[in-house]
């Protein structure tokens, strides 16, 4: 007892010390932000506002989400890169010399952006895929857990979060009887997305012949001191046969059984072809990084399918902290800014940086049809409210804007022009963009873009367009609501 009564009066003691100092506690972080950082003004200029504003409560936030953390360091590429340099500089040319549109004139529209991936990320570009699309969590993890059954070799699987509940039950399953058979199965989480569910769950796991490795694992117990850098990839890949990425986590929400979220409109794709590839390079980037291991060294898993699974063409794109580049958010740029017709976004978070609200505020004024979805109920009220801000802006321009209403919609994509689509695990937020390890799908497909867009128009059965007239009439609380959630929104 008498140890606790010391381990308090000495918290007291730090606590009126820092506090005492809070003035230059901020002082010195301001230095930080403004001169060793390298953050953009608008992003400075938030966390600047939330040390003044909210002393104490802004320090603690700076902690736990506005460090970087020498990122450099913490997040370094991978040598595979160096290994793929020859095949990519092959594509490389036969972009510049025309030989690529010649071949696939679909992608004349989309050279320079098949051309942008290769030189800045080394994205393969493959036109021999097969593409099904998922909208509803039963019917994905229906077939995720068909090929698992059906998997000879290895299954990779990485999610966000993972839930012990009914879902990965069944999943778990059919895990344990393909290790009984001797396959191969990692799987790969991120600490704080799985943060509800003990180690001695992972534990009993690997016990049963399943490797486990975990992204950023928490310091002490379940405290997570990280908010920034969380791996927030869906991946699946199955004997370099097939692979999935999308939206979909593994919990019991994500097929419709929490009453919280209703339905749960969410995207996923179910990819056959040489762009399994990709997604298997990302996968093991992350896994030799959380693992500490060498995977690139086994050969077997870079054996893949000689037969042609489709004629759909796509580049593999990821981002995060670990790249100098967004190059999702670049993707969705380049793409806003080609579009002659119309433009199909639908987001659960929309917090753009200036560079892609500008764009489709431009795109809006210029003729384009721009649409946006998002869900109508929050699930973080703040980032709700900076979405509307921003939608505002959209909305009094001329796009179209509506609220999902039947249930939650998670899908995270850009369409347009039914020629170009990007799908994947991003949001259409700074996080995504920046802050968080991202993956998507960049698609040139005629037949997928359309398909994308007839499900946009199909899910408008279930929406709330909000007009200019709804929202100039929102209340005084609404709008104080918005202003100070767009003043954080660099920084949610």
């Amino acid at each position: 007892m008498t140890t606790w009564v010391q381990f308090w009066q000495k918290f007291q003691e730090v606590f009126r010390y820092t506090w005492a100092h809070m003035v230059w506690i901020n002082l010195v972080l301001a230095i930080i932000i403004i001169f060793f950082q390298r953050k953009e003004a608008k992003s400075a200029w938030a966390w600047l506002l939330a040390l003044n504003v909210l002393p104490g409560l802004g320090f603690l936030m700076y902690l736990l989400a506005g460090t970087d953390m020498h990122k450099r360091k913490m997040f370094k590429i991978k040598g595979i890169e160096e290994q793929i340099n020859d095949a990519v500089r092959r594509q490389e040319y036969s972009v510049k010399s025309r030989e690529l549109e010649q071949e696939n004139p679909d992608l004349k529209d989309f050279s320079d952006l098949v051309f942008f991936n290769l030189e800045s990320a080394g994205c393969m570009i493959s036109g021999d895929n097969a593409v099904e699309i998922f909208t509803d969590g039963n019917d994905k993890f229906d077939a995720l857990i068909e090929d698992i059954k059906n998997a000879e070799s290895y299954i990779f699987l990485q999610y966000y979060i993972i839930k012990d509940d009914v879902l990965f039950q069944r999943i778990r399953e059919a895990l344990l009887e393909k290790a009984a058979q001797g396959v191969e199965i990692r799987i790969l989480y991120d600490a704080m997305g799985c943060r509800s569910v003990g180690k001695h769950f992972w534990k009993e796991m690997e016990k049963q012949g399943i490797h486990v490795a975990v992204f950023f694992p928490a310091l002490f117990g379940r405290l997570h001191l990280r908010v920034n850098y969380r791996n927030h990839r869906k991946i699946a890949v199955i004997d370099g046969k097939v692979a999935y990425v999308g939206g979909f986590n593994i919990g019991k929400e994500y097929i419709g059984l929490d009453p919280k979220f209703g339905h749960w409109r969410d995207t996923h794709l179910r990819i056959c072809g040489s762009a399994v590839g990709g997604l298997l390079l990302r996968y093991i980037q992350d896994w030799d990084y959380a693992a500490r291991e060498n995977l690139f060294e086994n050969p077997k898993y870079f054996i893949l399918p000689e037969e042609k699974a489709g004629n759909v063409k796509m580049q593999i794109i990821s981002s995060g902290p670990d790249s100098e580049l967004q190059s999702i958010r670049d993707n969705y740029l380049r793409l806003i800014h080609k579009a002659k017709k119309s433009i199909y976004i639908q987001t659960p978070y929309f917090i753009p940086d200036e560079s892609i609200q500008t764009a489709l505020l431009m795109a809006t004024m210029s003729g384009v049809e721009v649409n946006l979805m998002f869900p109508c109920k929050p699930d973080h009220p703040f980032v709700y409210w900076a979405t509307l801000s921003y939608v505002g802006e959209l909305i009094m321009a001329g796009a179209n804007c509506y609220t999902y209403d039947n249930g939650f919609l998670h899908a995270k994509g850009l369409s347009i022009d039914g020629k170009a689509c990007c799908y994947g695990t991003a949001n259409m937020d700074i996080r995504s963009f920046a802050l968080n390890f991202e993956v998507n799908a960049m698609i040139f497909d005629q037949n997928i873009a359309g398909e994308m867009e007839r499900i946009f128009r199909e899910d408008l059965k279930c929406c709330t367009r909000i007009t200019k007239e709804m929202y100039k009439s929102r209340s005084v609380w609404i709008r104080f609501k918005e202003q100070i959630s767009r003043l954080l929104s660099p920084v949610l």
